[in-house]
């Protein structure tokens, strides 16, 4: 994960991808294929333009893994917008929300 997030930040000249946070990797068994979770930055949901910019730059950072990696087979990579902070970010609000109407009618 560590690899694959500096090579995003560091490497990618893409200005799209700027905001990116890897959140996760999964790997198959195989070491076939793997999915790459990321979050932007401050929002909840993720825009078209950072999906085409990472989807624009899955070649390179292919190439990139697989020189720092060595891997006899790199996987073919596959990105994932990560629900789960969009989630725990709404879950959060609400519970901000009932605290606030706790100490209104307190």
């Amino acid at each position: 994960m560590a690899e694959m997030s500096d090579i995003i930040l560091k490497q990618v000249k893409d200005p799209r991808v700027s905001a990116v946070t890897i959140t996760a990797v999964k790997v198959t068994d195989d070491l076939r294929n793997a999915k790459i979770y990321f979050v932007e930055m401050g929002k909840d949901e993720c825009s078209d333009e950072i999906k085409a910019g990472l989807t624009k730059a899955t070649s390179f950072v292919r190439r990139e893994l697989g020189k720092r990696l060595q891997l006899r087979c790199v996987p073919e990579i596959m990105f994932v917008h990560d629900k789960s902070f969009g989630y725990g970010s709404r879950i959060d609000r609400l519970l901000a929300d009932i605290a606030k109407q706790e100490e209104k009618n307190g």
